[in-house]
Parts: C-alpha cells; sequence; structure tokens
C-alpha cells in the first residue's frame, strides 16, 4: 500500500472541498432581445381650405355726357349736348311759387328731403329756382354781363348750353323761414346746416362748395343744390370729396378755356 505524506493528503482533501462547494456552473443565459416599438405614424396636417376672397364689386360707372343722365356733368368746359336740350318736367311740389319745373326723379327726392328736414329741425325746404330753359338762361347771363361785366358774370352765372339748371337736375332752396336766401348766410342757418349734413342721403350736393371756386368755377352757393342719384351722392360723402369734378377725375373748370 502506498504511503502518502500528510500534506498531500490535506492538499487533495481541500481540492475536493472547494469542488463540492462550487457546484455545477450555470449556463450563461442570452439576452432576450426587446421588441422594438413600432414607431407611431406621424399625422399629417389638416390641410386648412383657403377662404376666398369676396369679389370686390366693379366701380360704379357714370353717364357724365348725356343730358338725359342723372349724373351728367355741366360746367365751362363741358356744355350740354345738345346746346338746347329740354328734358321730360314735372312741377316742384315744395315751390315757393309754385311755378318751378325739375325731373320726376328730382321731385320725389324734393319731397323725402323736405320731409326728413322738418322731421329733423322743424323746418321745411322751399325751391324758389330750377329748370331753365336755353333761352332764359341767355337772358339771365346777358343780364349779368350788362350789369356786372362778362368776367363778372362769369362768377356768377352759366352762359347758356352750360348751365345746370337746363338740366333739369339743379334747384336752388331757403329754409321755409325764408332767412337767408340766395346769401352764404344761408349756409349758417338750420336749413344750410342741416342741408350740408344731410343733403347726400336723398341724393343732392351742394355743387359749388366753399373755396372750391377754382375747381367747380363758381363762387361759393350753399343754396345750390344738384341731384346726382343716392349711389353717386353717397358714394362721394364716403370718399370724403366735396366736387364731381375731383370725384370723377374730370379737369378742373375754373374758366371757358
Amino acid at each position: 500500500m502506498p504511503r502518502y505524506s500528510r500534506r498531500a493528503v490535506l492538499t487533495a482533501a481541500a481540492v475536493l472541498a472547494l469542488t463540492a462547494c462550487a457546484g455545477d456552473p450555470e449556463p450563461s443565459s442570452s439576452p432576450t432581445p426587446s421588441d422594438d416599438p413600432t414607431p407611431s405614424p406621424t399625422p399629417s396636417p389638416t390641410p386648412t381650405s383657403t377662404p376666398t376672397p369676396t369679389p370686390e364689386p366693379p366701380p360704379l360707372e357714370w353717364d357724365i355726357d348725356s343730358g338725359a343722365s342723372l349724373q351728367v356733368i355741366v360746367n365751362k368746359r363741358r356744355p350740354l349736348n345738345p346746346p338746347d336740350y329740354a328734358p321730360q318736367l314735372v312741377a316742384v311740389s315744395i315751390a315757393q311759387d309754385g311755378d318751378e319745373l325739375v325731373r320726376p326723379e328730382v321731385d320725389a327726392a324734393l319731397v323725402a328731403l323736405d320731409q326728413a328736414q322738418r322731421a329733423a329741425i322743424g323746418e321745411g325746404v322751399f325751391v324758389f329756382s330750377s329748370y331753365r330753359s336755353y333761352a332764359t338762361q341767355a337772358s339771365i347771363y346777358q343780364g349779368f354781363v350788362n350789369q356786372y361785366g362778362q368776367a363778372e358774370a362769369d362768377t356768377t352765372s352759366a352762359r347758356p348750353g352750360h348751365s345746370e339748371h337746363q338740366t333739369g337736375l339743379a334747384v336752388d332752396v331757403v329754409g321755409t323761414s325764408g332767412v337767408a336766401r340766395l346769401s352764404v348766410a344761408f349756409a349758417d342757418t338750420p336749413s344750410g346746416q342741416w342741408l350740408a349734413a344731410n343733403a347726400w342721403q336723398h341724393g343732392f350736393v351742394v355743387r359749388y362748395p366753399n373755396g372750391l371756386e377754382g375747381i367747380t368755377g363758381y363762387e361759393y352757393e350753399p343754396w345750390h343744390l344738384r341731384f346726382v342719384g343716392v349711389e353717386l351722392a353717397t358714394a362721394m360723402t364716403e370718399a370724403g370729396v366735396a366736387t364731381l369734378e375731383e370725384y370723377l377725375a374730370l379737369p378742373a373748370a375754373p374758366d371757358y378755356g
């Protein structure tokens, strides 16, 4: 029987003990693959509809040449065509003396104007001058020439064929009180002030405004109203333009040129 030293025996025993304590090695586990998250689709932006712009109304067009037109422009550079034009006329319902004539559209507007002014300030309006024929205007103009000379006459009276009164669309007015008839002081009366602020609502404009003689060719006449229709009168008022020449982009008419 072989003999073993005490050290060899102890060493062998120690090796066996360590081997027994360690046990079987566990197999290395492979990491469990994680499922990659499915990417969420990026939402497409909701298309927004572009609002269709509201088309602007076409610019109003006015017949400024025909004598029969409510918007005809008559001044020192624009005579009536034909010069002896005569419109259809009716008696003025609010005439001061009952002998005045205007176009039917003008009379209807004058009645409404008078009623509105009475309701607003307790005073109505009278028409004391309206339609004048070519012959009548020739006589009136010649009278001014005889009295003041032609240069002065041209600032206050139209030559025949150039008068708005011949169109049947122009009237000279005064308050029913009769104050300041044919005077620039009419502008300071209750009637004059109301008309200057409100006549446009009935289709009238103060045709010869203060300080614009270089455009209209006539001195200030707060009593001289010209019917142009509600549309044009409203358009001028909203634009802040006082004369027909300026609003319609016409040349100034300071003289007969």
